[in-house]
């Protein structure tokens, strides 16, 4: 038998190595003042389908044995956290204080076609901010160093976050004459998929727009810069719009907040719209310079109203995910990542003899309740073995039972120096 294709499955070395960058993920976002939900990973349809993702992604739950049940399933996976947010802070809205700042670290599952960068069941770590009527524009530009941080922190080389708002593609197109932008911001939204050629033919075969326009439609999206002279780009176009205004302040402000990081690492990108329906101001798609072909590694942005179908309240948001499992395969995948080893055990207690089994059990209890990870080899075969297995399985460390006029000894694998321990009160050095 062989494992489903879209799900993955890490060695042990390679677990260890995603252990670390949840735990750092983690971190940092508590560091910001983030608190940890969890929400079920399973749904009703109906509300994973409130907010227009398409049903061929979700994958439904029904009994095997249903005992002659032949209704319709009503239950699905969940396909991303944003969803299960806006269902989570209707149904506590009382319990929780607002702005509500929460961040989600779990798997979500999603019915594609498996490939590079593609999966059916993956981790998402997201974060967002939620309060009633309105959010600060500062959240804006937070998200954005959030995710840059933990890059950082993680090692990951060559990011680019690319920011647009969607208030500028919106009032860009309404000040060309579009009274219906959403189609159109659904297939600009493609032109890093399908090139210039590509969405200039769909606005014109799907939309019935006419050659100049889907060129004038196009040619905002030809805007990226690291600094604020986007402004006057988009002025040079001609058009004109109240809604493009309020966007192009919008993004000012969010850029002219980043200009502290290193030049080049945030870029005010004209192009970038998301596809989902409920964004309405700042969108972020974050990418790996080296991989430009790869894909979006995170992606947000604000939203008005999504708690609306749960709630009659206004609770807008902003937020933003990073899709670990993508970044971590494909990192790995290039040797990007260094993968320790294969076991979190520091200490190795040999096992001399059988009538000694209590004595070594209570040394490697010893051990375990001062801190250290400490595993005891399960039978008494020769040294040189359990020596082997040690060195196998990565653990620096192999703890000896004291032998005639010798106490307790302990062997550091990585340097091959050995010498006396004491029990009580030694530690493995500083790497």
């Amino acid at each position: 038998m062989t494992k489903v294709s879209g799900f993955v499955e890490w060695l042990p070395e390679q677990r260890i190595a995603e252990l670390q960058w949840l735990d750092e993920i983690r971190r940092t976002f508590e560091s910001y003042g983030f608190c940890s939900i969890e929400t079920p990973s399973v749904e009703e349809l109906d509300a994973l389908l409130a907010k227009g993702e398409t049903d061929k992604e979700i994958y439904v739950i029904k009994r095997l044995q249903g005992e002659g049940d032949k209704s319709e399933a009503r239950l699905g996976l969940h396909y991303d956290l944003t969803v299960p947010l806006a269902r989570y802070v209707a149904e506590h809205y009382n319990d929780l204080v607002f702005p509500f700042k929460r961040y989600q670290i779990q798997r979500v599952w999603r019915g594609e076609r498996p490939q590079e960068g593609r999966y059916r069941e993956f981790y998402q770590c997201d974060i967002d901010v939620i309060n009633n009527n309105s959010v600060p524009q500062h959240f804006d530009a937070e998200m954005p160093v959030i995710v840059y941080e933990i890059f950082r922190r993680l090692g990951v080389q060559n990011f680019q976050m690319h920011i647009n708002n969607r208030k500028v593609l919106q009032g860009y197109f309404e000040g060309l004459g579009i009274e219906d932008t959403i189609p159109v911001l659904r297939i600009v939204d493609k032109l890093d998929k399908i090139g210039h050629d590509g969405v200039l033919k769909q606005l014109q075969e799907q939309l019935g727009m006419q050659p100049e326009l889907a060129e004038r439609c196009l040619a905002i999206g030809k805007i990226c810069t690291s600094d604020l002279s986007f402004v006057e780009r988009v002025r040079d176009l001609g058009v004109k719009s109240e809604l493009l205004d309020q966007g192009l302040e919008e993004l000012r402000f969010v850029m002219s907040e980043l200009s502290h990081l290193p030049e080049g690492v945030m870029l005010a990108d004209l192009s970038i719209a998301r596809g989902l329906d409920y964004y309405t101001g700042t969108v972020y798609e974050g990418k790996l310079v080296d991989f430009p072909a790869f894909g979006t590694v995170c992606s947000g942005g604000r939203y008005d109203d999504l708690t609306g179908s749960f709630i009659n309240r206004k609770l807008p948001g902003v937020g933003i995910s990073i899709g670990l499992t993508r970044l971590f395969a494909k990192l790995l995948t290039e040797k990007k990542i260094q993968v320790g080893p294969k076991s979190p055990t520091q200490v190795l207690v040999i096992f001399p003899s059988d009538e000694r089994r209590a004595e070594a059990v209570q040394a490697a209890s010893a051990l375990r309740e001062r801190g250290l990870n400490v595993e005891m080899y399960p039978t008494a075969i020769k040294q040189a073995q359990q020596l082997r297995y040690a060195s196998r399985k990565g653990i620096p460390y192999v703890w000896f039972l004291p032998y005639e006029d010798k106490g307790h000894e302990v062997k550091n694998l990585l340097t091959g120096e050995q010498g006396t321990a004491d029990l009580a009160t030694w530690q493995p050095s500083e790497a």
